[in-house]
Formats: C-alpha cells, sequence, structure tokens
C-alpha cells in the first residue's frame, strides 16, 4: 500500500489514465471515483444541468437516473418505454423539440432487462436538433462499457460512466467516467454542483495525475493490471467475444422454449435476460448451481421470478459459459416443469 499522495501513486493513476482513455474511445480525460455507478449518476445531474433533464427510462437503472435527478432537485421530464424495449432516437427528439431541456440521461445497457439502446444513433438525432449543442448527452453504460462498444469522442457524447465490476471484471469500489470538454465548460456554469463530485475539482486534480480524496489504491493497482489485459486482448475482440457468448445464450435459451426478454435486435452482449415462460424454478435453479460452483441472476425488481439474467461479461470465456449451460442443462433435464 501506498499513500495517495506519494509519487508512486502519481504514476499508478498517470498509466491508469493513458490506458483507461483508449477503453472509453477519449482523448480528453476520464476521472475515477472511489464510488459507485449511481455515484456518477449524481455527478452528472450535478455537474451538467441549468434547466431540466429529460429522463429515458427503459428499466430500473434507467429509473434510478431518474430518482437520483429529482433527489437533487432538478426539473425533469419522463420518456418512459415498457421494460425490455429500448429507447429510440425518434422518441428523444420528439421529446426534446419543446427546446426546455439541457440535459438527457439515458442507459446504454440496462442490466434489468438486458436491452442495449442505440446511443450512436440517439446522439447524432439529438446533435442535429438546433440546440443540439447545447443538450448534455449523460450515458449510464454500467453494464455496457468495455464489453459493448461505445466510442465516447465518435459519438460526441459529453458523460459517460460505468463501474469496476461488471465488464471490467474488477471488485466493486471504483467508478469512471469520460467528460466532454463541452460538459466541464457547462460545469463552470452550474452553482452548487455538490463536493466529492465536482467536476471542476477533479479535473484540477486530474492534471496533476490525482484524485481530490483518497482513491480506493488497491483497486487501482488491480485496474491498472486489467487495463493491459484489455488492450492486449484488443478492444475489436473483446466486443466480438461478448457478441459471441450473446448469441450462443440467446440460442441456448429457444432451443429449451424460453423467449429472449430484449426487443430482437436490441439484446446486450453482456447480459442475456430470458422470460421464464416454461416456469421454472429460478431459486431451485440456483441452489444447484450454486453447488457447482456457479450462479445466475433472478429477474431484477418487479420481474423477480418472471424471467431470469445470464452474465456474460467481462473475462468470462466462451469455455466458461458452455460449463455454465450444461449444468442449466442437467438441472433442466432432472427438473422439468
Amino acid at each position: 500500500m501506498i499513500g495517495h499522495r506519494m509519487p508512486e501513486c502519481v504514476d499508478l493513476f498517470a498509466s491508469i489514465q493513458a490506458k483507461i482513455r483508449q477503453v472509453f474511445y477519449t482523448s480528453s480525460r476520464v476521472y475515477i471515483n472511489a464510488s459507485s455507478g449511481t455515484g456518477l449518476q449524481e455527478a452528472a445531474v450535478r455537474n451538467c444541468v441549468n434547466k431540466k433533464v429529460l429522463n429515458c427510462v427503459n428499466g430500473a437503472f434507467a429509473d434510478r437516473w431518474r430518482q437520483v435527478t429529482e433527489a437533487n432537485g432538478k426539473a425533469n421530464e419522463l420518456l418512459s418505454v415498457p421494460w425490455g424495449q429500448p429507447i429510440t432516437p425518434e422518441l428523444v427528439v420528439a421529446h426534446l423539440a419543446s427546446g426546455e431541456f439541457d440535459a438527457v440521461t439515458i442507459v446504454h445497457n440496462e442490466t434489468s432487462t438486458g436491452v442495449t439502446s442505440p446511443i450512436q444513433e440517439i446522439a447524432a438525432a439529438i446533435r442535429a436538433l438546433p440546440n443540439g449543442q447545447e443538450i448534455m448527452i449523460l450515458v449510464d453504460s454500467v453494464s455496457g462499457l468495455s464489453g459493448a462498444r461505445l466510442e465516447f469522442d465518435n459519438w460526441d457524447l459529453d458523460v459517460a460512466l460505468t463501474s469496476s465490476q461488471k465488464a471490467f471484471a474488477l471488485p466493486a469500489g471504483l467508478a469512471f467516467c469520460a467528460v466532454s470538454d463541452r460538459a466541464l465548460a457547462r460545469a463552470q456554469t452550474v452553482p452548487h454542483r455538490g463536493y466529492y463530485f465536482d467536476f471542476l475539482d477533479l479535473e484540477k486534480y486530474l492534471l496533476r495525475n490525482q484524485t481530490p480524496a483518497t482513491p480506493a489504491i488497491s483497486l487501482m493497482y488491480a485496474l491498472d493490471q486489467q487495463l493491459s489485459d484489455m488492450l492486449a486482448e484488443g478492444m475489436e475482440n473483446r466486443f466480438a467475444r461478448h457478441l459471441a457468448m450473446r448469441d450462443r445464450t440467446l440460442a441456448w435459451a429457444r432451443r429449451h422454449g424460453f423467449q429472449p426478454y430484449a426487443t430482437p435486435g436490441y439484446e446486450s452482449p453482456t447480459v442475456t435476460c430470458v422470460d421464464n415462460s416454461i416456469n421454472i424454478d429460478i431459486a431451485a435453479l440456483n441452489k444447484y448451481l450454486r453447488s457447482q460452483g456457479m450462479i445466475i441472476s433472478n429477474g431484477y425488481g418487479k420481474l423477480k421470478g418472471l424471467n431470469f439474467r445470464i452474465a456474460h461479461m467481462g473475462d468470462t470465456q466462451m469455455s466458461d459459459l458452455e460449463t455454465l449451460l450444461a449444468a442449466m442443462d442437467d438441472f433442466l433435464a432432472q427438473n422439468q416443469p
């Protein structure tokens, strides 16, 4: 362990910064915080909103961003679609037509439903509006980034946030966000940005390869190594691996008579949500899987018991997935409803 103001920690931060920008596909900056992704949801709305937020909601974590927006006293309006469906550019543009919004929150990869929304197309549609350059595009990619493609600079986003415990395949406790020059300029106009997540303070310290408050140094060592491993694999190879595991999981589900929960064409590369259409006992399945050293997730929130989720992200390889699916095959053979 080292002190967070020691030269060794400055060097560690610099090493991370050079690599994590490649993973985010940005040449600007990526802030690193000791928090969950929810903390950076709060950071985004506190730093980037003067007028009104359009909260795009198609699942539990998109709705959490709505709750965070309202808890911070920001004016907002809800764009809501049924769970399992994506947010589309047409819906977003229609809601923004009034010109009263200066920010949009949207989840790239909704963990509760296994749906990936078309962020690149949504961002392009927003930028094409008369006031499109003034609208902050704030993207949560907690379960997507580094497993599902997101190109921060090319897609012209303002904030893209993620955390360490999903596709980065690290212990929980760190969160990261890329922030555009435009978002940093907006923060300069916003009063009451808070203390812990003030972008201007984070920027001041980032310029000297530090963080304002004590970071999770042990996790930063792990992050530095994991970023090296990601880049050695190659981001294109990493995206292709996740898509192959996604397609294998979807094929398995359909073979057993299950239906994917996500709208066709918007299925997540990192987590597949499956309707429990043949009414298996999900708790019993997980008890069996635990005995084999594995686990899947029940449906999230109101979907508990109605579907289940299979993660195929991070360091998971196709061979790991095949082991899981074989164990689930064994359970289904013994417990067919």
